[in-house]
């Protein structure tokens, strides 16, 4: 009987199985994050990593390290890639060195919360290159692909046209008036980074959408589906679980700036947009509510389109980022709440997240239970009156979670 090589290695895995063996597979399989193919691998222990060395900058392939890891440290000896149809997607990060203990608790949580069951890559991006010991340690702990880039200096720095006398100036009478974060020089870079370059990275050039992760941060509750084939499948762009005002001192002239864009663009302005969730008065004025993008998934073509890429270099052109202190947040979710139809945007109120004192724990009972949080309800966020969930829920005509009143101050 002549069998096809499908059964041929049927058998011979049934075989190995029976055996108790350890079983190196030499086939390939198609990775949906990167369209290239990783051997399917088992391994006992960390001896059997594959540590595959690729070096990426703003141009050519430079400082960049990839490991492939074969056990995973929660669950012990199981497979790389499992066969799932994982979606073009990776987790991103921001951090520095000193993040180190932090970002290996956040991924060792985040892990045991969701990615030992899906293996998505995790981006680790730093305006300088990590030490080997960094790198390391937290590629322990990701099930998928560990990939660490080096921010472009061009991306990190001032632009030609700011004054850096007057940014100086500025950042001195923010300190006097004790602003958060007034006086820092790396943080404004940050802010531009993330509200105008992180997609342009030649790592994330590979990926079309990202679940932004900070150190230092809790998940509360299992994440027992697949958060980026949610926003496929349903056609969803932009995601988040908190909300918040934000600063007025920090961000005096970005709703005027925004406003300037959408005289000169009015045909960017989507019919069906969010303007009731950041403004109270039709867009006279910004009301502060934003998105708190420390956590957000996202699909990054909104952030490629012609009508952000063009809002972004407006707003970078004010020097507001230097001359005040524009956060990405609020940048995101005025683009966000302007130019897309709000039914893209969804709250992910099953994702108990906790960052600082500010957190979403699931008030609603059943998804409480059966996501097995550990947050306390009283704790949740969403409503309080410092947060803009009520404003979101109003903006989009929904009605709110029973015993909502309870939650809210």
């Amino acid at each position: 009987m002549i069998l096809s090589n499908r059964y041929k290695t049927l058998l011979v895995q049934v075989f190995c199985l029976f055996l108790g063996l350890a079983v190196v597979y030499k086939l390939a399989v198609p990775v949906a994050t990167t369209g290239s193919s990783i051997p399917l691998t088992k391994s006992k222990d960390n001896a059997s990593k594959t540590n595959l060395i690729k070096e990426h900058s703003s141009g050519d392939i430079k400082n960049e390290q990839v490991i492939h890891m074969g056990t995973d440290p929660n669950l012990g000896e199981k497979l790389l890639i499992q066969n799932y149809p994982r979606e073009n997607a990776t987790i991103l990060t921001l951090c520095q060195e000193s993040d180190l203990n932090g970002m290996v608790e956040t991924v060792r949580k985040l892990e045991d919360r969701f990615n030992r069951n899906y293996h998505y890559d995790w981006v680790f991006l730093n305006d300088v290159e990590f030490s080997k010991e960094f790198k390391q340690k937290v590629s322990k702990f990701v099930s998928g692909e560990a990939k660490f880039g080096v921010i472009p200096k061009e991306h990190w720095s001032y632009p030609d046209f700011i004054d850096q006398e007057k940014a100086k100036e500025e950042r001195q009478r923010m300190d006097a008036d004790g602003v958060i974060y007034g006086a820092s020089e790396s943080y404004r870079h940050m802010c531009r980074f993330n509200s105008g370059f992180f997609y342009k990275h030649p790592i994330m050039l590979n990926y079309k959408y990202y679940w932004r992760v900070e150190p230092h941060v809790e998940f509360t509750c299992d994440i027992d589906y697949d958060p980026f084939k949610y926003m496929v499948d349903n056609e969803k762009v932009y995601g988040f679980t908190i909300t918040i005002h934000e600063f007025l001192r920090t961000i005096e002239t970005l709703w005027s700036t925004t406003k300037e864009f959408l005289s000169e663009h009015s045909e960017y302005l989507h019919p069906n947009n969010l303007m009731k969730f950041i403004s109270n008065d039709n867009g006279e004025t910004y009301n502060l509510c934003h998105f708190w993008s420390n956590f957000e998934i996202a699909d990054m073509d909104f952030w490629r389109s012609q009508p952000y890429d063009e809002y972004f270099k407006h707003l970078d052109k004010s020097g507001g980022f230097f001359y005040e202190r524009w956060g990405d947040a609020p940048v995101h979710s005025i683009a966000v709440s302007l130019f897309l139809d709000r039914e893209k945007i969804h709250f992910f109120k099953d994702i108990g997240y906790q960052h600082g004192v500010y957190q979403m724990c699931p008030i609603e009972d059943s998804i409480y239970e059966s996501k097995r949080c550990f947050c306390k309800k009283k704790d949740d966020f969403t409503f309080d009156g410092y947060a803009c969930g009520k404003e979101f829920f109003d903006a989009m005509g929904w009605k709110k979670p029973n015993g909502w009143e309870q939650y809210a101050d």
